[in-house]
């Protein structure tokens, strides 16, 4: 999904990281009251200069091995966390894309994190990616199971990675499906419940008859979890039919030299793929 000045967001509330794994609880995720001392280990002069004055007197800030994770008062153990799964993240895509700055910001308030990102909305999100940092939004993440917190992190840190759409010369199938990918690639999620929406329409004989387009990853689309579904899909029949570097060299070319097939091919191919997956 687009948001103004080309800032990226993404379906972060998927049902099936809302019921897989142990559970995150849907409680808040602020501990004690009133503003928290920075962390000691870190310094504000040393965080870049855009962020410095983000919340003043108000700011935990937290270092990963590999991340640097800033919160609005925020316990520095729910940033720890935090840290360590941006850390893993990092890990991921840097195994499949190539490094990524791990800079992560959680605000106090859904309200706060629309403003920094510049989103009209942010409804069932959880985070959203912005060309640089990730932005955590507190009641979907606070909802999403322990599984689902590493899945939409790395999705996210996909997005600042890779640059997104890159000014829309990179279908939004691709771009969603390719962060969807290398976010699910070790999660341990079975196909079927990860894509358990469209699990059910193949099963009831309904195959989609193209890949997605810009217009089904629209806010309030209606089969906007089916979407995200079939671009997650299509990235992974790709991985496995031609492999991973096929995949990421497809950010940068077109279908026909990349993979030798035609859209009209490549769609055929997507379509038995889902029928052999989730039938």
């Amino acid at each position: 999904m687009s948001v103004p000045k080309g800032r990226r967001t993404v379906l972060a509330g998927m049902l099936a990281l809302m019921s897989v794994g142990p559970s995150a609880g849907t409680g808040p995720l602020l501990a004690g009251a009133g503003p928290l001392p920075r962390d000691p280990l870190q310094r504000a002069g040393e965080l870049p200069v855009d962020l410095r004055d983000l919340w003043p007197g108000a700011a935990v800030v937290v270092r990963g091995e590999h991340s640097l994770v800033i919160g609005h008062d925020l316990a520095p153990t729910v940033l720890r966390d935090l840290a360590a799964r941006a850390d893993r993240a990092r890990r991921a895509v840097a195994a499949i894309w190539g490094p990524v700055r791990a800079v992560i910001l959680f605000p106090a308030t859904d309200a706060e994190a629309a403003a920094l990102a510049g989103a009209e909305s942010t409804r069932g999100l959880a985070a959203m990616a912005t060309a640089d940092r990730v932005i955590v939004l507190p009641s979907g993440y606070a909802r999403l199971t322990m599984t689902g917190r590493d899945v939409v992190i790395t999705h996210e840190l996909v997005h600042v990675a890779t640059g997104a759409t890159r000014g829309g010369r990179v279908p939004m199938w691709l771009s969603e499906g390719f962060a969807d990918y290398v976010g699910y690639r070790d999660a341990g999620i079975p196909v079927r419940t990860a894509a358990a929406e469209l699990a059910a329409e193949v099963r009831a004989g309904v195959l989609p008859a193209r890949l997605p387009g810009p217009a089904d990853f629209a806010p309030g689309a209606p089969r906007l979890a089916q979407a995200y579904e079939e671009a997650w899909l299509a990235c992974r029949f790709i991985a496995e039919r031609f492999g991973e570097r096929a995949l990421v060299r497809l950010y940068g070319g077109d279908v026909t030299d990349t993979l030798g097939l035609s859209p009209a091919q490549l769609t055929v191919a997507w379509r038995d793929y889902l029928g052999e997956e989730l039938a």
